[in-house]
């Protein structure tokens, strides 16, 4: 069975969950009207379903290469990149003005899903550019716009950004590049990062890179930090390409997965860049870049889960093991109690995990088009359970799909080891899902957890509402949902911020858990006797009761995880 893109999921979700009614409201957003956004949702697919899909296999078997300082990209990722460049997909969220199409980001994230879920490999390189088009956007300089938007947007050139070193990882602050002045109000950058994603390829006519460095006397740390523009080839006024920039790529990295992404080693040498923002205001920059890729990172993991569902049951209703068990079965294992439990749980964590990234995304749209301060904090608290549940997600349902595979799910050649070779790296990058959670107890707890509770004051309203027609389905979730209030209030009152770390990725799966069921109930109320309330009926009932058991760790503390000393770690 072909990967086939999850456009009737998306269009359901669009329609009866996330309100994406609300964006469409607004000003902003007037012009993506529901054929509009099922149109796209419909070309998307065919894009994902008939050019981007065929490369998954080709970009693991036939890697990216480094040949005389140039990166080869794997077969057929060239025209895969020019037909998503041609089509408009990069710039589909992007400002009209330089070529975007201006609709809602919960149209990209849905678009970046399916496309991840076609070729996570081929993906990342638009994902990257849509970074930098994003940053640029809100940071850069008129002349910087102007002439670097509608060449990212069209796809002639490509983005990336570097940010991490050797020895400067999730601690960006020790990073060591520098910058100095020309006096000309260009830079010289100086330094290697490493990690970087697409820094390199065969298909773009320049490719433009986002680096953090720091300028003579810039305090240390993430405050004395500065973003700058580096092409590799330095644009003429007109537009047109001048001389080799003074950046190299020195190696490519030799990774478990993702091998037709480049993931580059760079080098600058007095390279020649623009600054973006402020002096010293990289990071502020940079993040503007991270929190919408995090959202993308997420809906990888989201996509892969989507793939290696697809990939497990098109096996499952082929593989013959065993005796008939069932009345009228077909004979295959998918009549296997164990192999529907495993197919179920795939489907039902994908439906969660995507509904809560589209959610996440109409909030970021609601944030962007009202500038109401309520959108803007529900955006910032989703964005971090979007990442790691979504990435948590796409590895645990691609181990899950290796194990419905049996033995063949470790031969490479069914292709379903791949999906867990190439997700397992989102749990990490955009920073890992530790960092993610520890950001959620933290930063976004800073309001005393007045965003947490807006939530939780939504779902045990809808719960209250569904009580007459899905009374035990609405309880589960009701009290779940008090039991999350009260892990919450718990974490708040916590000063030791030790304390909170000691449980803040328990306690995100538990909200991500909660949010799940309460976006299950949602689903199953638009849909009474259909597969959705089945499903939402197999994760309510079966799924969401372990949300008890992560806040009982979240609210733990901190002692018992340093109770052994160092010594006692290495005996």
């Amino acid at each position: 069975m072909p990967y086939r893109a999850p456009v009737e999921d998306y269009n359901f979700l669009f329609n009866h969950i996330v309100g994406l009614e609300d964006v469409r409201a607004t000003e902003k957003f007037a012009e993506a009207t529901d054929d509009v956004i099922r149109a796209i949702l419909e070309e998307a697919g065919k894009l994902c379903n008939d050019i981007v899909a065929p490369l998954q296999r080709p970009g693991d078997l036939h890697p990216a290469k480094l040949e005389n300082g140039v990166v080869r990209t794997s077969p057929g990722f060239a025209e895969g990149f020019k037909a998503i460049a041609e089509g408009g997909w990069l710039g589909i969220s992007a400002d009209p003005e330089y070529g975007g199409m201006g609709l809602p980001l919960a149209m990209a994230s849905a678009v970046n899903e399916m496309m991840s879920g076609a070729c996570l490999s081929l993906q990342l390189a638009p994902l990257m550019s849509q970074g930098q088009i994003e940053a640029l956007e809100h940071h850069a300089s008129d002349a910087i716009k102007e002439l670097y938007l509608p060449k990212l947007i069209s796809g002639e050139w490509t983005g990336t950004m570097n940010l991490t070193e050797p020895q400067a990882g999730s601690d960006v602050g020790a990073l060591s590049t520098k910058a100095e002045d020309n006096g000309d109000g260009t830079f010289s950058i100086s330094g290697q990062k490493i990690y970087i994603t697409w820094g390199d390829n065969d298909f773009g006519d320049n490719v433009c890179h986002l680096v953090l460095a720091r300028l003579p006397g810039a305090p240390a740390g993430t405050k004395g930090i500065s973003l700058f523009l580096v092409p590799k080839f330095l644009p003429n006024e007109d537009g047109s390409l001048g001389a080799r920039n003074t950046l190299q790529v020195v190696s490519l990295e030799h990774k478990l997965g993702l091998h037709g992404s480049p993931t580059c080693v760079m080098q600058y040498d007095k390279a020649v860049g623009w600054l973006v923002g402020p002096e010293q205001g990289g990071m502020a920059a940079m993040f503007t870049m991270m929190n919408n890729a995090r959202l993308g990172v997420g809906e990888q993991g989201i996509g892969i889960a989507e793939a290696a569902y697809q990939h497990a049951l098109s096996y499952a209703l082929d593989r013959k093991q065993g005796k008939n068990i069932r009345p009228n079965g077909s004979g295959t294992i998918v009549d296997h109690a164990d192999v529907r439990r495993m197919l179920m749980t795939m489907k039902a964590e994908t439906y969660a995990a995507r509904a809560i990234a589209a959610s996440c995304a109409v909030a970021i749209d609601m944030s962007n088009a009202t500038g109401e301060a309520e959108w803007k904090s529900r955006a910032a608290f989703l964005t971090p359970i979007t990442k790691a549940f979504g990435t948590d997600v796409g590895i645990d349902m691609a181990q899950m799909g290796v194990q419905v595979h049996g033995g063949m799910g470790v031969i490479e050649e069914t292709g379903a080891a791949q999906f867990y070779r190439d997700v397992r790296v989102t749990s990490i990058y955009e920073g890992t899902n530790g960092i993610q959670a520890m950001d959620l107890v933290a930063r976004k707890m800073m309001d005393g957890g007045e965003a947490a509770n807006r939530l939780m004051d939504e779902i045990e309203t809808h719960a209250e509402a569904a009580r007459d027609a899905f009374p035990n389905m609405a309880d589960a979730v009701w009290q779940a949902t008090e039991t999350l209030r009260e892990a919450t209030e718990w974490l708040v009152a916590q000063d030791d911020m030790d304390t909170r770390f000691a449980g803040a990725v328990p306690y995100l799966r538990a909200f991500a858990r909660v949010l799940g069921g309460h976006l299950h109930l949602k689903a199953a109320l638009a849909d009474k006797g259909g597969p959705r309330e089945k499903l939402a009926r197999f994760y309510i009932l079966r799924l969401l009761p372990e949300h008890a058991g992560l806040l009982v760790h979240a609210q733990s503390g901190a002692a018992d995880l340093f109770a052994l000393t160092t010594d006692e770690l290495i005996a």
